[in-house]
């Protein structure tokens, strides 16, 4: 395999983060880390190893050191997460120390700041993310739930849909509707919303893999202060394409050499007519396809990190590494099923419970047809790939 050369003090960083992984990591965290099926970890797991990331002072990599986080260069918090990924942690529930947390850090007055931002580093906060609609998803301005002044408030009503872990959250960062007039993008406000609020309910969403990761969200008359607006009233939008450059800033190269690291690993152990099925070169073939792949993103995502160093932000390139690491992530997960072969067509969800050891077949091959269906969804969450080669053609090639 090709691997990228560092300088010499960021091997010396990498070396002091697995040397914490070392310590830190326990037999039940990797456990849970090797079951993870989705980019959602279950969140007695996700919890544990926050809780260990705060005690450290590296739960918020990506924040400025002033407000908790690590003070590591753009290179610094890369090598972290692939270090991460080599070791398998479970992953942590990231709509707050991802999103939310950056975009108060950009957007969110003193007070928001100093109120939300511990809550969100201790795991006492739990968000997940109220944007998309029935009929509002890639277009998401179109979105309808409304907003209405009363007062220190709003009255808020409509619904959102696709809500993942809403069912464990405690907070939802949403946008709402606050006027009519003008274009479509010009009317929506940015509120922060406490889901112990009267008023709102849950139904939750059943995904291809069997299991409760999505939900519905309905507002029936919530009243929400006007100081959990973020920004100015109808300039939520410029906000929250703030916050998508977050989320659509993919470090897919990490997550793909997980996978195949994983998939190499049991290569090895499942024998194909006699011989190990690493050994066969169709199969070897397209674990070198994807290498080769990995690669090329792992470099794209250099350069874009290039730019973060230099003050910048990754700009036009987060679509990219959104549509091409979605889709080749999807064909890692399409290897993997190929390698269970039949061992991946028994359902067993129990036994993807951490400490829960009866189940058919080889214990690796667990998790490898739930992440494939979980995963469909890659090309879609976040912006579709369409939608993001739409943004890629007007921004990058002027068309």
């Amino acid at each position: 395999m090709v691997e990228l050369k560092y300088p010499e003090d960021e091997k010396e960083f990498r070396e002091m983060v697995r040397n914490f992984l070392d310590s830190e990591l326990t037999d039940e965290l990797k456990e849970a880390g090797g079951k993870k099926t989705s980019v959602w970890q279950e969140p007695v797991s996700a919890a544990s190893w926050q809780a260990i990331l705060y005690k450290k002072g590296w739960a918020a990599p990506d924040w400025p050191e002033e407000y908790g986080g690590t003070g590591w260069s753009a290179r610094q918090r890369y090598i972290f997460s692939q270090e991460c990924a080599r070791y398998g942690t479970p992953g942590i529930a990231p709509m707050g120390l991802k999103m939310c947390g950056p975009m108060l850090i950009g957007h969110g007055t003193k007070e928001q700041r100093d109120y939300y931002l511990p809550k969100i580093l201790s795991g006492e906060h739990i968000w997940c993310q109220g944007y998309s609609e029935p009929g509002s998803g890639s277009d998401l301005a179109s979105l309808k739930t409304s907003a209405v002044s009363d007062g220190d408030d709003y009255i808020v009503n409509g619904t959102k849909i696709w809500t993942s872990h809403a069912q464990h959250s405690n907070m939802i960062f949403a946008l709402v509707r606050t006027s009519n007039e003008g274009r479509i993008q010009q009317g929506i406000s940015f509120l922060l919303i406490d889901m112990e609020t009267p008023g709102i309910e849950i139904k939750p969403i059943i995904n291809l893999e069997g299991s409760h990761e999505l939900n519905q969200v309905w507002f029936n008359d919530v009243r929400v202060p006007k100081v959990n607006r973020v920004g100015k009233e109808n300039n939520g939008w410029s906000v929250a394409k703030y916050l998508l450059e977050f989320e659509r800033f993919s470090t897919a190269s990490v997550e793909l050499r997980r996978l195949l690291n994983r998939a190499k690993n049991l290569a090895k152990e499942t024998q194909w007519d006699g011989k190990k099925l690493t050994e066969d070169p169709a199969f070897r073939s397209k674990i070198d396809s994807l290498e080769i792949k990995a690669l090329a993103i792992e470099m794209s995502e250099n350069r874009a990190l290039a730019s973060i160093e230099s003050g910048g932000s990754p700009g036009s390139i987060s679509s990219v590494l959104s549509a091409i690491g979605a889709e080749t992530l999807q064909m890692a997960d399409e290897l993997g099923v190929e390698l269970a072969a039949y061992y991946g067509l028994p359902k067993q969800p129990r036994a993807l419970e951490v400490g829960h050891n009866h189940f058919v077949g080889p214990e690796g091959y667990l998790p490898l047809t739930p992440s494939f269906l979980n995963n469909r969804m890659r090309t879609i969450a976040g912006g579709s790939s369409e939608i993001q080669r739409n943004i890629i053609a007007k921004s990058i090639l002027g068309l």
